[in-house]
């Protein structure tokens, strides 16, 4: 099957949120995950997603997201000592009047919605195809509120006649209302939901949130899985062949088996198995000694109530053995009942 390439994103096409993705992807899993348990169920959920969706970003994207956020964190530190002038001024000083004075602009955007996201994402010559349709005013309008890269961009995409329409009505505009501009923004933007983003594609993403999903505890990867499951069933399928959870072991042989229990910590072990189903249990048992099986059983059994988060810190610790033992090369894992790798 021929997958569609996915295309590059800019820096100035992404909103808000996909910045955050972006930022999520580029830290370590586990800064990632830390991040994700300070959010709250809504914002976890659609972080998720714009992961999950995020296509091909190129590195230096990736770096303008990273110097962004530094630049808005001091931003935002200064200002909260001494306000809004003593943050420009030792911004002047480390930056540049001109630079200091964009990040004060982008701090002050924060508190406020920008209008058109979803032409912000669009690529040039297709969010120009879309805008020929309107009257060169409205174009004008939407334009002057779009980056500047991406407005040269469609602007240069225009027919020559309509081009220098546009700019002449951009040069002349002036004040608009505050209610005009929300007014046209709904109705573009909810026209260009549809036309703009009906050929999106959804891949790209799948790997980095797997990796997160095995860190974020067991409890909070089931319900990401199943909020990506019922917004898109495909998508959450690439997410779930890519990812291990702990009650994977049972897809895994017998001999990969043993060579993982040769490598985790017993009380992580046993830990781990508390919340584990009687079928998983068996299938760690079948592949250790009686005298080890006794012992653990009995650890069990005299085992107190234990902190859930505990537990999935235990099976955490040994997914990441696992992870390491497949990169070693030492084990295969064929994943939930894969179909793709068959042994014999």
């Amino acid at each position: 099957m021929v997958k569609e390439i996915a295309r590059q994103i800019t820096f100035e096409q992404l909103t808000g949120r996909q910045k955050a993705a972006v930022l999520m992807i580029a830290l370590d899993v586990e800064s990632a995950a830390h991040i994700f348990k300070h959010l709250d169920q809504g914002e976890i959920e659609r972080l998720t997603v714009e992961i999950t969706n995020m296509q091909g970003v190129h590195s230096n994207v990736i770096n303008k997201v990273m110097e962004e956020f530094q630049q808005l964190s001091l931003a935002q530190e200064y200002i909260v000592k001494g306000g809004l002038d003593y943050a420009q001024s030792v911004l002047e000083k480390a930056l540049g009047s001109m630079r200091a004075g964009e990040i004060i602009e982008k701090v002050k955007e924060l508190t406020t919605v920008k209008g058109f996201s979803v032409l912000k994402k669009a690529e040039p010559r297709q969010l120009a195809n879309f805008l020929q349709k309107e009257h060169p005013q409205t174009i004008a309008l939407i334009l002057s509120h779009l980056a500047s890269d991406l407005a040269a961009d469609v602007l240069e995409a225009f027919p020559e006649e309509l081009r220098a329409d546009v700019a002449f009505r951009v040069t002349t505009l002036g004040r608009v209302a505050p209610m005009l501009v929300g007014e046209i923004e709904s109705v573009v933007d909810e026209v260009a939901d549809e036309v703009i983003n009906e050929n999106s594609t959804l891949t790209g993403g799948a790997k980095a949130m797997a990796a997160i999903l095995n860190k974020v505890g067991v409890v909070q990867a089931k319900f990401l899985m199943t909020s990506i499951e019922q917004r898109d069933p495909q998508v959450a399928a690439e997410v779930k062949r890519l990812m291990f959870m702990f009650e994977d072991i049972l897809y895994i042989d017998d001999r990969s088996v043993q060579r993982i229990l040769r490598e985790v910590d017993k009380k992580d072990l046993t830990l781990a198995l508390k919340i584990a189903d009687d079928k998983l249990k068996q299938k760690i048992y079948s592949n250790m000694s009686e005298r080890a099986t006794e012992m653990i059983k009995e650890e069990l059994q005299f085992m107190g109530p234990v902190r859930l988060r505990d537990v999935e810190a235990a099976q955490t610790r040994i997914v990441d053995v696992i992870r390491q033992l497949e990169e070693n090369e030492e084990i295969v894992i064929g994943g939930r009942g894969s179909t793709e790798d068959v042994f014999v």
